[in-house]
């Protein structure tokens, strides 16, 4: 499909490109150079991507609450403090 770039490098997406990108209305897209070639991602297409992919790899189910705790416990250990990380649990 050929398409036109004016002198001020605006170009028109053509609607069957729209549609098949699945872009509605006023939207953002990445726009990532690799060689000579231009590839157009739709913004939310890289979120639900990168979501797929962690459930296609986690070992086991993990809330936001788990991560933090995780990372709580990782810094009083890079700190030199012993903690299991129901410290927190037991205080609420």
């Amino acid at each position: 499909m050929d398409v036109r770039v004016a002198g001020n490098g605006r170009m028109v997406l053509p609607a069957s490109v729209r549609k098949a990108m699945g872009l509605h209305g006023d939207v953002k897209v990445i726009l990532t150079i690799e060689d000579d070639q231009v590839r157009l991602t739709p913004m939310g297409h890289g979120v639900s991507r990168a979501q797929a992919l962690y459930r296609e790899h986690a070992k086991q189910a993990r809330t936001t609450d788990n991560f933090l705790n995780d990372r709580k416990v990782e810094a009083a250990a890079d700190l030199g403090e012993v903690t299991s990380g129901d410290e927190d649990e037991k205080a609420q």
